[in-house]
């Protein structure tokens, strides 16, 4: 078993897999189907079952190329199921759309939901746009009975595949919208991932492909940091889980998101060098997910399992981005019965209450207070190109690092430093 840290479900699903010898069952018949009353000795099934993304899966389903999938209200089955799809290279470019002058209980910079999201997209007429359909209407959402289908799943063993019955298990749909030409169904999320979980969208397709004759639209939303991110896909065989492919993916916003090298260069010349934190120094490479964190911690305070269970992060990257916004001053940590607790500090409330682009420039600011951030920018500045890793690691070796003395220490920090710095030159688009 690959080493990492163990959360509670990683500990209950090796307590259940020893009890039940689910793996020796698994290698003889091919799968393994559980009860929420089994799952229930150790632990809360919804709890032990809801893996949104490959990396909230507990480590004994990893290291065995194992997933769960429901096929009643209460049994689930264990196989080598390819239950996962990530998500294709994202376009880049962003279509800026307003809400009406008129609407005045929607705040973009202040979007606490994915049915706020979900409502400021359609007031905007971004749903509208992506669909090409004006005449969309909400029709049919929350939860409901699956009915009964069949279908086929690939094995991540083999070339082999499965056969799935599903008997009223229980399905949600986030929104629906229906026009003249088609029904469209959304699942949203407001954490940033790198794949997802297909039965999210491809149960609430089958339900509804059986009761409507025009054609069901399968979509994925993501909001995060004030853009909305939209994916469409469809099933080449409705009747195949794993024939997924992506039909179209547009990015939207409704606030103002030009950023020009002046203003960069302004917060560069402008910001003032803090000393550096008896914190670990950032290992967290993905910027746009330490943003993602402080939006997530925005609406709650949460317990350091909360963050693993509840979003794409497994145990040590909930510590690094946990740590890398506390190196920036951007949530705090305390203890709390018995376990790590963060909150949003007044600073990073704060940054998150601001518009689009002064947001991205406080986040900024945050970053080039650390001489390391800033000697890196004023280098690439300088030449016009990225700095490579020995460049990095030169500068790091000048910079007063807290508890950074290794060469192998500086080699992993110095992807941080580069990754934060694409961010900043990619905020740029004037």
């Amino acid at each position: 078993m690959s080493e990492r840290q163990k959360g509670l479900n990683d500990i209950a699903w090796e307590q259940l897999f020893k009890k039940y010898d689910i793996l020796k069952h698994i290698e003889r018949t091919g799968q393994f189907q559980i009860s929420s009353k089994q799952i229930k000795e150790v632990r809360e099934p919804r709890l032990m079952s809801k893996f949104d993304h490959t990396i909230n899966l507990p480590q004994i389903f990893s290291d065995n190329k194992l997933s769960i999938l429901p096929v009643t209200r209460g049994d689930y089955v264990i196989a080598h199921f390819d239950a996962y799809h990530t998500f294709e290279p994202n376009n880049f470019s962003v279509t800026k759309v307003s809400l009406p002058a008129y609407i005045q209980s929607l705040d973009s910079s202040n979007i606490p939901s994915e049915a706020i999201a979900l409502n400021c997209a359609v007031v905007a007429g971004i749903i509208a746009d992506f669909l090409g359909d004006e005449e969309i209407v909400s029709t049919v959402s929350g939860r409901m009975g699956s009915g009964v289908f069949d279908f086929s799943i690939n094995n991540l063993g083999n070339d082999s595949s499965y056969t799935v019955t599903v008997n009223n298990s229980q399905i949600e749909i986030d929104a629906a919208y229906e026009g003249i030409r088609s029904l469209a169904l959304f699942e949203a999320k407001r954490d940033l991932s790198d794949d997802f979980l297909v039965r999210q969208l491809y149960y609430p397709y089958r339900v509804w492909k059986n009761r409507v004759t025009k054609p069901v639209r399968p979509l994925f939303l993501v909001y995060s940091n004030g853009i909305y991110h939209i994916y469409e896909y469809k099933f080449a065989d409705p009747g195949n889980y794993s024939s997924i492919v992506l039909v179209q993916q547009r990015n939207y916003t409704i606030e103002d998101t030009t950023i020009t090298t002046d203003d960069i260069q302004q917060v560069l010349h402008s910001s003032i060098c803090k000393v550096e934190p008896q914190l670990p120094f950032p290992q967290a490479d993905k910027f746009d997910r330490v943003i993602n964190i402080c939006e997530l911690l925005n609406d709650q305070d949460l317990s350091r399992n909360d963050v693993t269970e509840q979003y794409a992060f497994d145990a040590r990257q909930t510590n690094y981005y946990t740590d890398a916004a506390r190196y920036l001053g951007l949530i705090d940590k305390r203890r709390g019965n018995g376990e790590a607790l963060y909150r949003l500090s007044d600073i990073g409330r704060k940054i998150l209450n601001m518009s689009f682009k002064q947001r991205q420039l406080a986040f900024c600011t945050c970053i080039l207070s650390h001489g390391v951030f800033a000697d890196t920018l004023k280098r690439y500045f300088e030449t016009g190109t990225m700095p490579n890793k020995n460049e990095i690691i030169q500068i790091m070796k000048k910079s007063n690092l807290y508890n950074v003395n290794s060469s192998s220490t500086y080699e992993r920090r110095s992807s941080t430093i580069k990754g934060w710095i694409n961010w900043i030159v990619e905020l740029i688009n004037e």
